[in-house]
């Protein structure tokens, strides 16, 4: 009975009976708490800022993702937030996502057992049943949280997916309409062509047919070459916009 009258701080004192039993152990919220920022495999996620009296979030996404399920069985960074103020943590940053409590600091875990969870003066007569209700709360909470954070992520997740096939819709058309421009313009170049062809060929006929003449492989070679190249601009073009 003696050494639960102390607890972890040592204080002794207490008026009657129901005081001797005290909180000897942290609740394993704080525990957990503690371990992920005491982590320094994972400071670019979450680390103890730089004076130690106070732990940051870096990147809240991949914390709910990656870290949260590992010991509290679910990935909603709301609901850890929560917990955190019901145990006295301030949120003491506007840029950031920083907690600070005056008994939560790096290398005193063995303080952590005096930070106590809000709750009215007619339950604590009971911190020892209180301990097993914190982590029933915790348990419960982490369970009915992780189904709406799955459909928050399937949502985001949807949301994203119609986004980037609209953008691929757009350059798709896109691309179609360059390819409609080059087929109309090698078309229209090709009748074009052949009709100033027949205009200005003044080369005699035999029995309706025209005789080839020194120079007309020259000349076909050429309007060929003339209509890859406005082919290939038009492909350049098409790349240009991709």
């Amino acid at each position: 009975m003696v050494a639960a009258k102390g607890g972890c701080d040592g204080s002794g004192h207490g008026d009657g009976d129901q005081l001797l039993v005290t909180k000897s152990s942290p609740s394993p919220f704080l525990l957990k708490t503690y371990m992920l920022v005491d982590d320094p495999s994972t400071d670019h996620v979450v680390s103890w800022n730089s004076f130690g009296t106070g732990f940051v979030v870096w990147q809240p996404a991949e914390f709910a993702r990656d870290l949260l399920p590992t010991l509290f069985k679910h990935s909603n960074f709301s609901s850890f937030v929560r917990q955190l103020n019901t145990y006295g943590f301030r949120k003491v940053a506007t840029s950031r996502w920083e907690f600070c409590n005056e008994r939560f600091h790096k290398g005193r875990k063995e303080v952590l057992c005096q930070i106590r969870r809000r709750k009215s003066w007619a339950n604590k007569v009971q911190p020892v049943i209180q301990t097993v209700k914190e982590s029933d709360e915790d348990q419960r909470s982490s369970s009915t949280n992780s189904l709406s954070s799955g459909y928050n992520i399937l949502v985001d997740e949807n949301h994203k997916l119609k986004n980037e096939n609209k953008v691929l819709s757009s350059e798709l058309w896109a691309m179609r309409k360059k390819c409609k421009e080059l087929l109309d313009l090698v078309s229209m170049y090709t009748t074009t062509s052949s009709n100033k062809e027949e205009e200005d060929d003044q080369r005699p006929k035999l029995f309706g047919v025209r005789l080839e003449v020194h120079g007309d492989k020259e000349r076909k070679r050429k309007k060929i070459e003339e209509v890859s190249e406005s082919a290939r601009r038009i492909l350049l073009s098409v790349n240009a916009n991709k």
